[in-house]
């Protein structure tokens, strides 16, 4: 019998879209985030889109606030979904000259704790 193989997870990749433009001016409309985020709401995993799921936010592509700004987080798992929309998102950004940064999933710090 051989060993068992362990399977070493890395960490899904994602960017953050800013609500600021490259020369540092606030993106507008205000409401542009809950806006592209709820285009993209429909691109969820597999097994997940119950009665409600076009009320929620897709688990890939959703809003957030950083340092006041508002911004979109993409984790990189949508361009295996479904790549069209992946690049939808990706096209927005560079045509409205927004601010994009690397970024990747960090586990959270209390996960596994009782």
């Amino acid at each position: 019998m051989t060993d068992p193989v362990e399977i070493i997870k890395t960490p899904e990749q994602e960017f953050i879209i800013m609500g600021l433009t490259l020369d540092g001016k606030q993106f507008r409309p205000s409401d542009w985030a809950e806006r592209l985020c709820g285009v993209m709401s429909r691109f969820r995993p597999a097994g997940t889109a119950g009665r409600h799921a076009h009320l929620q936010y897709s688990p890939y592509v959703f809003p957030t606030l950083i340092n006041g700004v508002r911004s979109v987080v993409v984790n990189g798992a949508l361009r295996d979904l479904e790549p069209l929309a992946y690049h939808f998102v990706v096209n927005f950004a560079k045509d409205n000259h927004l601010q994009m940064i690397d970024a990747c999933i960090l586990p959270d710090k209390d996960a596994g704790k009782p």
